[in-house]
């Protein structure tokens, strides 16, 4: 039986640069002490041996070719949550903005498994144990080097799509993205309810609304002249950009378009550059108006002192 092995981008060094959720995954496997059966397992991994991986609902199954003519048939499972476990975790999700907008985003948040703490339960496994793994191979040992492979092809796969993670726990990503969009809109909608029951009276304590919030062309203006000596204009540092103190930004990721990302960060880097550019040019020849300007005075207060 022949098969097409899959690709992988794994390397000598792993997956390169992961992100943190697929480092904790492949710590799992890592820690694993028959090391030199990890080692097969890499190599497997990386040298195609490993024909096919399918999720299919809460399950993995995948096919590793192993030294005899038809490959092994693997399956990796996790426990899944049940309806009020996920109800706990939906409900602690909902509540954090920030957190809803990592996943839409497909970004874990880092502290993700503090929602599935109010359920008593983990998204990711505690020990390598937790994962439950079958193989049609001789090997009585669990897991065996075909398992272990696939392990590892898991990891480049959370890479891609980090809600496999949560299928693996019983929610596809349309199912959570849904309940969450669900319980997110009840959430806000009882919340401007209980906005609009509050008293006529309250709102006769509102502070008065500063003329510069209805008004933006008041906005950071200075109509007082500052002496051109104090004035000191100098180009950002290099890394001082707004760019820069933003950090890694939350973007989406596509397997289809693996250059997006670079190429956005990339045009937006360049029309920061642009701007900044700008508004150098713009305070120069501005500072130099404003020396102009005190020649001028000082040249007339000259004229007219010679002339009296």
């Amino acid at each position: 039986m022949t098969s097409t092995p899959i690709t992988t981008q794994l390397g000598n060094e792993g997956l390169g640069q992961q992100a943190w959720w697929v480092a904790q995954w492949m710590e799992l496997i890592n820690s694993y002490r028959f090391k030199k059966r990890l080692e097969r397992a890499w190599e497997y991994a990386r040298s195609g041996n490993v024909t096919s991986i399918r999720f299919e609902g809460r399950r993995v199954h995948a096919r590793v070719q192993g030294s005899g003519d038809d490959p092994y048939k693997v399956k990796l499972w996790l426990d899944v949550l049940n309806d009020d476990d996920w109800g706990y975790v939906l409900e602690a999700l909902s509540q954090n903005a920030r957190w809803s907008a990592q996943l839409l985003a497909g970004v874990m948040p880092e502290d993700i498994e503090r929602a599935f703490a109010a359920s008593g339960k983990r998204l990711f496994p505690f020990k390598l144990q937790e994962v439950r793994s079958e193989c049609t191979c001789p090997d009585k040992t669990n897991p065996c080097k075909h398992v272990s492979a696939v392990f590892y092809l898991m990891g480049e796969r959370f890479s891609e799509d980090p809600f496999v993670l949560f299928q693996l726990r019983g929610r596809s990503r349309a199912q959570l993205l849904a309940d969450l969009a669900k319980r997110r809109q009840t959430m806000l909608a009882r919340q401007a309810r209980g906005k609009g029951s509050r008293p006529a009276a309250g709102l006769a304590t509102a502070q008065p609304v500063h003329p510069a919030i209805r008004d933006p062309s008041r906005w950071w203006r200075y109509e007082a002249p500052l002496p051109p000596d104090l004035v000191v204009i100098t180009p950002a540092m290099e890394g001082e950009t707004g760019l820069d103190a933003a950090g890694r930004l939350p973007l989406a990721e596509s397997p289809r378009f693996p250059e997006a990302n670079g190429l956005f960060l990339e045009h937006l880097l360049t029309y920061s550059r642009e701007r900044s550019n700008e508004a150098m040019a713009r305070a120069m020849d501005s500072g130099n108006e404003e020396k102009e300007k005190e020649k001028e005075k000082e040249a007339a207060g000259s004229a007219a002192g010679t002339g009296s």
